[in-house]
């Protein structure tokens, strides 16, 4: 599929409190990636799209949202729920095989470029807004001219 991914967009999914909603979450963004010619980046966008989402839907009550968006080469993957406090962090590396818990962070921090959160009201309800961003990787430079 050829590159189609000069220009931005941006797509925002609403999410119930359902734990179906990350195997959506996920299809969902391979979909998405697949029809912008972005299939190179899906592998990790669904994980760390699945471990945000698993976050929002396991650790809140109420609604959440995935917002997937793409500018100058960086996809940015973003969960939304109605929980204003900080996401929990992430466990250390050498903690997070043993632990039962706390891995989903840790995944996103090592499989992301960037990471964060920031609290955000969406319809007059508080919450918080985590998210990731991933940098596409530049085409291998072809070995014949």
């Amino acid at each position: 599929m050829p590159e189609t991914v000069a220009e931005p967009w941006e797509y925002m999914m609403y999410i119930p409190h359902d734990l179906r909603a990350v195997t959506v979450s996920r299809r969902t963004v391979r979909l998405i990636l697949t029809l912008h010619g972005l299939i190179r980046l899906a592998d990790v966008a669904e994980l760390v799209a699945a471990e945000l989402v698993s976050n929002a839907v396991r650790h809140t009550k109420g609604q959440a949202a995935l917002r997937v968006q793409w500018r100058a080469g960086v996809l940015r993957i973003g969960a939304w729920d109605a929980d204003p406090q900080p996401p929990e962090p992430s466990l250390p590396w050498d903690r997070v095989a043993d632990a039962e818990e706390g891995r989903g962070l840790a995944l996103v921090r090592a499989c992301a470029d960037l990471w964060g959160w920031q609290p955000l009201a969406r319809n007059g309800q508080r919450g918080k807004y985590v998210w990731c961003e991933l940098a596409a990787a530049q085409p291998a430079p072809s070995a014949f001219p």
